[in-house]
């Protein structure tokens, strides 16, 4: 298995390819592996909340986006997709401004559902602001969702056209 790294898509084609609500977030995927999956986001007005925090579900949202990249990813080397089914973000520390690391690791991977935890922490100081867990369904690559096969998207997304990652 010594030749699976270069299979995985890079972090800059996960940036560019990880969808509209990601880029509109301003999620920034900065390292790629079998078992991780590290990005960050720099947190503004953008992402608050009439208190001037950032919003719950900007933390739901970067905790459905990591898992769900880190789980494709993962199952993409077997032909195959996942789809979220269940997320659960625990808020932990207000946040107004400023740099978030985000990390993605898998608690199981099993052939028909994976389960992934993000835990976000502020990059200044390392205290934890939020952590979650998404639970994935596997499917089969070719399966259409919303008229579309799953793995051709994510493909097409990430500049690869196959399971393999060869370009």
């Amino acid at each position: 298995m010594a030749d699976q790294p270069s299979r995985l898509p890079t972090a800059e084609q996960l940036t560019s390819g990880a969808g509209p609500w990601s880029r509109h977030l301003g999620l920034v995927f900065d390292e790629v592996g079998e078992d991780r999956l590290v990005a960050h986001l720099d947190v503004d007005e953008r992402h608050h909340q009439p208190y001037g925090i950032a919003h719950g579900g900007v933390w739901c949202s970067v905790v459905e986006s990591l898992a769900s990249v880190a789980g494709g990813v993962s199952a993409w080397a077997d032909g195959k997709a996942v789809v979220g089914v269940s997320n659960t973000t625990d808020f932990l520390r207000p946040v107004r401004t400023g740099r978030v690391v985000c990390v993605a690791e898998p608690i199981h991977r099993g052939r028909l559902q994976h389960l992934w935890q993000v835990t976000i922490t502020r990059a200044d100081d390392g205290k934890s602001v939020a952590r979650g867990q998404v639970r994935l369904q596997v499917t089969d690559a070719d399966r259409t969702l919303a008229g579309r096969a799953t793995l051709e998207d994510g493909a097409a997304a990430w500049g690869r056209t196959d399971a393999e990652g060869t370009a």
